[in-house]
């Protein structure tokens, strides 16, 4: 199914049969990827009295029980909510529908060979994701294509589905980095790691502050807040598929928590052609 779309003043055609999700399947008799040394997301089969929920089993039908910590254990959207007192859904909070995304690819730099900040001193191990990579990748944007912006870092190895990232740290936003991408008002940022911070930082998690314009160190929700805004962690965007402009469905599953398993999809868009009449 092809539909055209109007963004910024010109018209777009994206085939939406083709749409390539960036979501890390979550494998749980397998491999995963982990953050904080979690344990490990389950599913077993739920057992009362007689009644085995497998058909390996004998039982009539499959009926598993889920374990899981949304932020720690895979591909994640979340919302204000998760670093407020007050309890805010990204369910209730992320509109439905297709939103522009531009999709960029970047060399996180050692963090002390870097002028640029971040919120606590820098260690020898730190790689930072900054403000100047982003400018350069950003250069030519269109900024109606960045509602959502999509990051991908390298290298890009397959094994970002399954890295445990207590063993391997992984790179974090400047603070100028971040500083940037509200001023190109991003609503929606995508990235392949599993914090916008530091991943140990005394839990002050200053970048996720910033994004949603949160006094740093405040738990309280804001009038100015940026509420409608949204971050996803953990994804894993394929090398075949190109830097430049999708449109995004970010598909949220419905709990009723800061955070939920997520599946953002990306659907390829050029300029519209019209048919001759």
């Amino acid at each position: 199914m092809k539909a055209t779309i109007h963004i910024g003043g010109r018209d777009y055609t994206a085939d939406l049969n083709t749409g390539h999700s960036i979501a890390i399947p979550l494998q749980f008799d397998g491999p995963q990827p982990n953050s904080y040394g979690v344990p490990a997301a389950t599913s077993i089969a739920y057992e009362d009295g007689t009644f085995v929920g497998d058909t390996r089993r004998g039982g009539s039908c499959n009926f598993e029980t889920v374990s899981l910590t949304p932020h720690c254990n895979g591909t994640h959207t979340e919302c204000l909510g998760h670093i407020t007192d007050e309890r805010i859904s990204v369910e209730a909070i992320i509109p439905a529908g297709l939103k522009p995304a531009t999709l960029i690819t970047v060399s996180p730099e050692e963090a002390l060979l870097s002028p640029e900040s971040y919120f606590l001193v820098k260690e020898e191990q730190d790689r930072i994701i900054s403000a100047r990579m982003l400018r350069d990748a950003l250069e030519n944007a269109d900024p109606d294509f960045l509602e959502a912006l999509v990051i991908r870092t390298a290298p890009n190895d397959v094994q970002k589905c399954r890295r445990q990232y207590t063993e391997q740290p992984a790179p974090f936003f400047s603070a100028e980095a971040m500083q940037l991408v509200l001023e190109y008002k991003v609503q929606h940022l995508l990235v392949d790691i599993p914090s916008l911070d530091r991943a140990f930082d005394n839990g002050q998690l200053s970048t996720h502050h910033l994004f949603w314009n949160l006094a740093q160190g405040s738990h309280a929700d804001a009038p100015d807040a940026h509420r409608g805004k949204s971050v996803t962690e953990f994804i894993y965007v394929p090398d075949y598929i190109p830097d430049g402009q999708y449109l995004l469905d970010l598909q949220i599953a419905p709990f009723v928590l800061d955070a939920a398993p997520s599946r953002p999809v990306l659907f390829s868009v050029s300029d519209h052609q019209p048919h001759d009449v």
